[in-house]
């Protein structure tokens, strides 16, 4: 039977430092204290929770999955016997937004919260998650700095007089950054490899046009295998590719947009993978053409078409029967 915790923590984190506040039956234990974003940190974090009297498995620790800096604590904690669950940051947006104003009946629908109440426990990611994501990080710092280098030859070569040997550094700088690329992308697919399930499904994703092995590894690391997110539409929550309607009642106080929340690398690589679909894929073409021949600006119909596309790409990253 499983064991029913009887004290909860909530973690906000940052990325210096995270905040805890922890109830029992409803309860607040203590105010909320800021820890250092540190081993150390998370260490105290824990000699708080045991000052409690409460053994591990009976204390569930819930955080956001936002950015990278939520990883290691989770798997400190897990490590540490503690029950923690990892959820959406858009089902703690929705939840806080209910729980201040609980009049208005658009607040969010009460199965949600009882989800939300009662979060799945999370499991830490195999070694290949750290081996692609970092790679993926890595690869993201050595193109910024590739571009800083070009754009400062750009720059020298505006001048009236150009120095060679510097000229001549940069191309060198150029011509490495290019090889480090290309040799952490090379590890990347490598590292996919080496994990059965993970291999099995970037090579689904890439069945689906527009999807190559790096666009499938941002998939597979930024929602952990589709485990943070559990629908196409959650998925789409989670990169920020909904448009968000502020109203009260039957007043729109103003247009529904998308807005720049969201997981940036979720959201840039469903963009980019968009961008193919919207060329080559059969299904995602014509929608997006449709769009456009009806007056929906660029933006717009780019984020229909990547809503569109990812529920093929959510079966395919979860092993479902994918809809091309």
């Amino acid at each position: 039977m499983d064991i029913q915790p009887l004290v909860f923590v909530g973690i906000d984190i940052a990325a210096k430092t995270f905040t805890a506040t922890w109830l029992h039956q409803g309860q607040s234990l203590a105010k909320p204290i800021t820890f250092a974003q540190t081993p150390d940190g998370w260490q105290s974090l824990q000699q708080r929770l045991l000052a409690t009297g409460v053994a591990p498995e009976q204390i569930l620790v819930v955080m956001e999955a936002t950015g990278s800096y939520w990883i290691t604590g989770a798997t400190t904690l897990v490590a540490a016997h503690f029950r923690v669950s990892v959820i959406n940051p858009a089902q703690a947006h929705y939840f806080a937004k209910a729980l201040l104003k609980r009049s208005k009946t658009d607040a969010i629908d009460a199965a949600t919260l009882a989800q939300l109440l009662q979060p799945a426990s999370w499991t830490p990611p195999p070694a290949v998650y750290h081996e692609v994501q970092q790679r993926l990080h890595q690869r993201e710092a050595l193109l910024a700095m590739r571009q800083q280098v070009r754009n400062q030859r750009h720059a020298l070569l505006q001048h009236p007089i150009v120095v060679t040997a510097v000229h001549d550094r940069m191309d060198v700088l150029i011509t490495t950054l290019t090889e480090q690329i290309a040799a952490v992308e090379a590890e990347i697919a490598t590292a996919l490899d080496q994990d059965a399930a993970w291999a099995a499904a970037a090579k689904r994703l890439q069945t689906i046009p527009g999807i190559g092995v790096l666009t499938a590894a941002t998939l597979l690391t930024t929602t952990l295998k589709f485990t943070v997110c559990d629908t196409a539409e959650a998925t789409a929550s989670y990169a920020g590719l909904v448009p968000r309607e502020w109203s009260s009642g039957t007043s729109i106080a103003r247009t529904a947009r998308i807005g720049h929340t969201g997981n940036t690398q979720l959201r840039t690589s469903l963009y980019l993978a968009t961008l193919s679909a919207c060329r080559h894929n059969p299904i995602i073409k014509p929608f997006y053409d449709r769009l456009r021949a009806k007056g929906k600006r660029n933006k717009v119909a780019r984020c229909a078409a990547a809503r569109k596309l990812l529920p093929g790409i959510q079966a395919s990253g979860t092993a479902t029967a994918a809809l091309r």
